[in-house]
């Protein structure tokens, strides 16, 4: 019950992980090619990081095994660590925040400046 849990956590570990990690490299690779100057310094980066495997971690480590873990059947020795439901979870998150920073990045001052004036006809 123990081995599972410590399994699914890492599993679960790994993909919030490579998300992010997806995530912060195309945006800083992409904004700093675009913009001429990345959007994320490196102090920003290293928060990031500090807090994103701080908070993972602990988390996951605190997640209790539970007896339904005994009613499913055991990995394979040969079952690979991220599976392709894991992969397309990874990708669909980080295009979704993709999406929204990269709105916010090139788009936001534009969306703030309309919202702030049509707050000011009211």
């Amino acid at each position: 019950m123990w081995g599972r849990n410590v399994y699914d956590s890492i599993s679960k570990f790994l993909q919030f992980q490579l998300t992010v990690n997806v995530v912060a490299v195309i945006v800083a690779f992409t904004g700093a090619c675009i913009t001429q100057d990345s959007p994320l310094k490196a102090v920003q980066m290293l928060w990031v990081n500090l807090i994103m495997d701080t908070f993972a971690s602990l988390a996951l480590a605190t997640e209790p095994p539970t007896e339904a873990l005994l009613l499913r059947k055991p990995y394979g020795r040969n079952k690979p660590l991220i599976s392709r439901t894991m992969m397309k979870n990874i990708l669909g998150h980080a295009v979704y925040q993709l999406t929204l920073i990269f709105t916010l990045l090139f788009v936001g001052e534009k969306l703030a400046q309309t919202r702030c004036s049509a707050h000011e006809q009211l």
